[in-house]
């Protein structure tokens, strides 16, 4: 990790830049993929999956027996695990649900606004040298509790043509039936234009590598929604003497072993802390089972040694990191302070992996500097808000002629007169014996 010392503003979007995505270089690959499964549907997926996944599959679907048979291919300990983990996500989404707002603005004018679940959702889930089980429960649970009529998961298989065991079962304990063994760019094209095997869906949610961000943003053409824009992961750590160094390493190298093009920061007011969580993290990394991927990741890393509190804070915020922890001693302080960033870990025993599996709250999580405009996936992401309102022939005749002003003034007249017409019958009705 690169190591700076109270770096001036005017420098941090240079010094604390992510790995750059190839964008066009990745969309010359995407746009002939979305193509060929637009035109080709299943066959075209069954080719992608001999050419990416080197396999050849019969169906692109997992069948009941390979789901039935996932619940005796991973360890008691782990169903545990992830029944554990499923509770809490579910305890606190369902909690984010709102009641349906009914509210009389005028006598005899009465609007409401209410939640109404997107019907069909596609979510995919990476399977390739980390199979992501958790990220079925931030996904499939949320959409669950929403109330999505058509839930599909998309995963890729391995070399034998199956799907991770702990993803078949996850799916099958959330309720998720239709499961395709589609990875990459072709599975987002699958859900966007749909395929013999796959439904077409409304929106796209889940991570991916830098084909499927892509992929996704290519979906939104085609008047598919998506979850947030997305890339590698990362995360910040806000720490002073009072968090434990080898803590704060631990955290770090926790985002650095998700791929090459993570990125983590530290930024911290002592160069002396800075030295001992790189030593620790020096340490750490040996014991690795992807310290190959973690050591490549630390190459696009940095520690930030920033004095001024005040000014560590505009940092971070600037940076918008995805994950963002806090372990200094005033932390509600610097908490509060903070209004850009996916999610927030706060204390030194709170590590970032706890958000990532079990907490409550949800890992999907806007990154790349998307934590300033877009929030991370939550109940409200499955949800769509409609409005109502209904007025009465009272209401009418007290809101109607606000409206025929305006209407006048902006010149529409036909929205005037769909006013108009109507108080012009209830006077004649009024006459009327």
């Amino acid at each position: 990790m690169k190591l700076l010392v109270n770096p001036s503003p005017e420098k941090w979007k240079k010094q604390l830049a992510r790995p750059v995505q190839k964008t066009k270089e990745i969309n010359k690959i995407v746009k002939p993929i979305f193509e060929k499964v637009e035109k080709n549907g299943d066959k075209a997926l069954k080719k992608f999956a001999q050419e990416y996944d080197h396999v050849s599959l019969d169906s692109l679907l997992a069948t009941a027996e390979e789901i039935k048979a996932a619940k005796d291919q991973i360890s008691k300990e782990l169903k545990e695990a992830i029944k554990t983990a499923k509770a809490n996500i579910e305890r606190f989404h369902a909690a984010q649900a709102s009641p349906e707002l009914i509210e009389e603005v005028m006598p005899g004018v009465v609007c409401r606004r209410k939640s109404v679940p997107i019907q069909r959702v596609g979510l995919y889930i990476p399977g390739g040298t980390a199979p992501l089980f958790s990220t079925v429960l931030m996904l499939g649970v949320p959409a669950k509790i929403a109330g999505c009529t058509e839930i599909v998961l998309c995963s890729p298989p391995n070399r034998e043509g199956k799907i991770h065991p702990a993803i078949l079962y996850t799916a099958d304990l959330v309720g998720i039936t239709k499961i395709v063994k589609v990875g990459g760019a072709q599975a987002v094209a699958a859900l966007t234009f749909g395929t013999e095997s796959v439904p077409q869906v409304d929106k796209i949610f889940g991570p991916g590598n830098q084909y499927v961000t892509a992929a996704k943003q290519f979906a939104t053409k085609y008047g598919v929604a998506i979850d947030m824009p997305a890339g590698p992961s990362e995360v910040l750590v806000y720490a002073d003497e009072t968090a434990v160094p080898a803590f704060v390493a631990s955290d770090l190298l926790s985002q650095a072993e998700h791929g090459v093009d993570s990125q983590v920061v530290l930024v911290t007011p002592s160069d002396k802390f800075a030295k001992k969580v790189l030593k620790e993290i020096d340490v750490q990394l040996e014991d690795l089972s992807r310290k190959d991927i973690a050591f490549k990741a630390l190459q696009n890393s940095t520690a930030v040694v920033m004095e001024d509190q005040k000014t560590a804070l505009e940092l971070i915020n600037d940076y918008a990191p995805e994950h963002l922890i806090i372990a200094v001693e005033n932390e509600e302080e610097a908490v509060e302070a903070i209004y850009n960033a996916g999610s927030v870990f706060i204390g030194n025993f709170t590590p970032e992996s706890a958000g990532d599996y079990a907490s409550g709250t949800n890992h999907t999580l806007p990154t790349y500097g998307y934590a300033r405009n877009y929030s991370g996936v939550s109940l409200d992401s499955f949800l769509k808000k409609m409005t109502y309102q209904k007025i009465t022939p009272e209401g009418l005749k007290t809101l109607g002629p606000v409206v025929e002003v305006m209407a006048a003034n902006e010149q529409l007249d036909a929205h005037k007169n769909a006013v108009t017409i109507r108080l012009n019958y209830l006077k004649e009705k009024m006459k009327c014996p």
